[in-house]
């Protein structure tokens, strides 16, 4: 039995927003085509017509709408996809994800994602300040009641969701206050992502992370999470998460949390290939989806170049070295290594959490 991830952009690189520290932006910028436009019919069909003869009985495949803003592929565009995907054999399982700002989900929205089960990743960056200093719409507005609004409609809904925070230099200066608005507005799981620098830019980028923030915010919101843990209120925090899945079981539950890159295919509109979401770039295209099979691309993304990667020397004598291997390759500057100083984020935070970490992981194998 296979099981596989595929990630699709039904819009580019198109958005309905103008967020300040866009890492797709950044990237398409460095490309020859920026946007390749919303993805066709013709396109949606044959990409779906090669994925599925390269599966069979009780495979499972999970596929994750991202962007841009994939919403502005419309409404119409996902009902015909899984109009499709529903006359496979139904022994495939299949999974739908679906990351958005929420700008674009009303009534109608809702009920298709509660009906076929979407799991939505609802970008938020959860302190109003903060969200809409940097999220804010084409009229230069911020957006954070609009997304809230978007959050309680998928709740009446009875939609599945996570929410997607940035977090940024600023935001990691506030764990506390962020914990507390996490609880406040009951979220149950929540994704930190790690505000990027520009791909090929060297100067400074005031709203990207340093291993310092990281550090910092992870120790600080790691006390309030567990404080609360141990009442028995859990609430799920990716990066807590995946150390725990590691740490009891080795199964490593976001790439590159053991240093090695999981073979991924990003589809673009147009049905290109990409081994990487952070390396969506011309020189590492792998193929086609149009004209190519899942076998012969899966097996490309495994070969990629984009694989490789510097280890930094302070890696070498760090007591984490097996179960980080230096993080993502992506994330090296703002989470891991740093630039210069010899300090490591992950590190730091490890060096603070592991001990309450491998209790917790224990009590999960118990179970």
């Amino acid at each position: 039995m296979k099981n596989i991830s595929i990630m699709i952009k039904p819009a580019s690189s198109l958005c309905n927003l103008r967020c300040r520290y866009c890492f797709y932006a950044d990237i398409t910028n460095l490309r020859q085509v920026r946007s390749y436009g919303i993805m066709s019919r013709e396109t949606t069909e044959k990409i779906l017509e090669n994925i599925r003869s390269g599966l069979q009985r009780r495979d499972q495949i999970n596929f994750a709408f991202q962007g841009g803003e994939p919403a502005l592929a419309g409404l119409d565009f996902y009902r015909h996809f899984v109009k499709l995907v529903e006359g496979w054999d139904k022994s495939i399982k299949v999974n739908y994800a679906l990351q958005t700002n929420g700008l674009s989900l009303d009534e109608q929205w809702c009920g298709f994602l509660a009906r076929h089960h979407f799991l939505v990743g609802i970008s938020l960056d959860i302190l109003p300040a903060c969200h809409d200093e940097a999220r804010k719409d084409e009229k230069g507005q911020g957006t954070y009641q609009r997304v809230m609004d978007a959050v309680r409609l998928m709740e009446q809904h009875g939609v599945e969701y996570n929410v997607l925070c940035t977090l940024t230099r600023e935001a990691a200066k506030y764990p506390q206050k962020i914990w507390k608005a996490i609880t406040k507005q009951d979220f149950k799981w929540v994704q930190f992502t790690p505000c990027l620098g520009e791909l090929a830019g060297e100067e400074d980028n005031s709203y990207a992370l340093t291993p310092q923030d990281f550090a910092s915010f992870y120790i600080q919101l790691f006390s309030c999470w567990l404080d609360d843990f141990h009442k028995g209120a859990y609430r799920s925090i990716k990066l807590i998460d995946d150390i725990v899945n590691y740490l009891a079981y080795q199964i490593p539950t976001s790439c590159g949390i053991n240093g090695k890159c999981q073979p991924q295919l990003i589809v673009e509109a147009d049905g290109s290939v990409f081994p990487c979401d952070f390396y969506c770039l011309d020189e590492y295209l792998l193929g086609n989806f149009r004209e190519q099979s899942l076998e012969e691309l899966f097996l490309l993304s495994v070969k990629s170049e984009m694989r490789s990667r510097e280890r930094s020397p302070i890696c070498e004598k760090c007591p984490y070295e097996k179960m980080c291997g230096g993080g993502c390759k992506r994330m090296q500057k703002e989470v891991y290594c740093g630039v210069g100083d010899g300090s490591c984020g992950m590190r730091s935070f490890l060096d603070y959490s592991l001990g309450e970490l491998q209790r917790i992981a224990e009590m999960a194998r118990r179970r």
